[in-house]
């Protein structure tokens, strides 16, 4: 094979999306913000589009998260010490995003005074979706296989005494309760015992229940 056919048949590698930092300055003294071009792109405008004010910081911020962000900023513009945020906002186009603020104070050097806030945004949007994909993806592979063992769990008892499948279900979960075990957990037990007694099980699992 030649050289050509190798980069022919070779798979683009995917990379991860790159993660949108953008800076920012606030002028204690002044109340005014400086933004980078990536900061205004964060919150959805071109660069230079608006002009960045505490005001419009705000209300950029999504209403259940504002106060929060308020309160740390009040917080940072007294003591200077280094700060952060996990919050959503609204971005210029309606959009919501999930970012990341971090910063700290700067002091005049010959006074102490503290003069500026300065730090950074970082649009975490993507990552958080990704991981509340994964997590969910967990969480709906993990009820099908706690499912599958109710199912046989309740498919026994259906066998051993001629019930419906709803009142399997009820007999189940009232051990459940009564027990204080999980669903799933006593379920897993009922099918484990059933497939040691084999099938004469009916009494065994009815004690498992009791």
């Amino acid at each position: 094979m030649s050289v050509d056919d190798h980069t022919h048949t070779k798979k683009p590698v995917s990379r991860p999306a790159v993660q949108r930092i953008g800076q920012f300055r606030l002028d204690l003294a002044t109340d005014t913000w400086w933004w980078s071009s990536e900061t205004f792109r964060v919150h959805g405008f071109n660069p230079g589009e608006v002009v960045p004010t505490t005001e419009l910081v705000l209300a950029h911020k999504h209403p259940d998260d504002r106060d929060g962000v308020r309160q740390v900023l009040e917080a940072a513009s007294l003591s200077g010490e280094p700060f952060s945020s996990m919050h959503r906002i609204m971005d210029a186009r309606g959009a919501e995003r999930v970012v990341v603020l971090i910063g700290q104070g700067r002091r005049d050097r010959e006074t102490g005074v503290l003069v500026e806030l300065l730090g950074y945004f970082l649009d975490v949007t993507r990552h958080v979706a990704a991981r509340a994909q994964e997590r969910a993806q967990r969480d709906i592979a993990a009820a099908a296989e706690n499912r599958g063992t109710i199912e046989q769990a309740k498919g026994i008892l259906i066998a051993a005494h001629g019930i419906d499948p709803d009142e399997a279900f009820r007999r189940l979960k009232h051990a459940s309760n009564d027990k204080n075990v999980r669903l799933r957990e006593l379920a897993a037990v009922v099918v484990d015992e059933a497939m040691r007694a084999g099938g004469d099980c009916a009494e065994r699992v009815d004690a498992l229940l009791r």
